[in-house]
């Protein structure tokens, strides 16, 4: 098969069934313009194991190994959604890199990502799939990712893809003083909420969203 032909999918991968994904969305309050089509292009079966790429467009979160998720579509745009609601940001951090997906959605609609990951096996498959797209505006780091990326703070974004029991100060701490925007699932399994962070100077407001289900963010690095 064709490098063309790859991105662009077919049967169960193809145009088509993208095209039936974002219906689904925007039946599901996803409003964004920008995002339901960075979603349809960017080619979601190429982030999962061939065995289950003919699944790449459900609406459905999909295993990717070392017990972690390829979260639901309707998740990734809805937090993306909240993330860029108020305009396009420079200087996003995203806190668990998993298999690349959502930081090749962020790619095409900020500036720069920087992206932390504590699995190393995971990153170097999200690293070789992010080169095949040709996105050349990531920084990869392995990492705790509650620790996020001090140096490389502030940023105009954060977007975290694993649930800690609370914020933790550090993330809070890289968001810019300047209306910093950080979505974070928060809370232990079967009681997490999605939660939208504006930062002005030293305040913090806290948004509760709605109801998700993520995997828990652990400390350490895994290599």
């Amino acid at each position: 098969m064709t490098k063309d032909l790859e991105l662009a999918g077919i049967g169960m991968t193809s145009r088509r069934t993208r095209d039936r994904l974002i219906q689904r969305l925007e039946e599901q309050g996803i409003c964004s313009t920008r995002v339901l089509d960075t979603i349809r292009q960017v080619p979601r079966h190429l982030f999962l194991d061939e065995a289950l790429a003919h699944r790449a467009y459900e609406d459905t979160a999909l295993p990717i190994g070392h017990n972690q998720t390829l979260s639901q579509p309707y998740i990734v745009a809805r937090m993306t959604e909240a993330l860029l609601e108020q305009g396009p940001l420079k200087k996003v951090l995203e806190v668990g890199t998993g298999s690349g997906y959502q930081t090749a959605i962020l790619a095409k609609l900020v500036e720069r990502v920087f992206s932390v990951e504590r699995i190393r096996p995971l990153q170097e498959k999200a690293r070789q799939r992010l080169s095949r797209l040709s996105l050349l505006n990531i920084r990869l780091r392995h990492s705790d990712g509650g620790m996020g990326w001090p140096a490389e703070s502030p940023f105009d974004g954060i977007i975290v893809t694993a649930a800690p029991g609370d914020i933790p100060k550090e993330l809070l701490s890289q968001l810019s003083p300047d209306g910093g925007r950080m979505v974070i699932p928060v809370g232990h399994d079967g009681s997490q909420k999605l939660v939208l962070v504006t930062r002005q100077d030293d305040e913090y407001r806290r948004k509760v969203l709605e109801p998700v289900r993520f995997v828990p963010l652990l400390a350490g690095v895994v290599r």
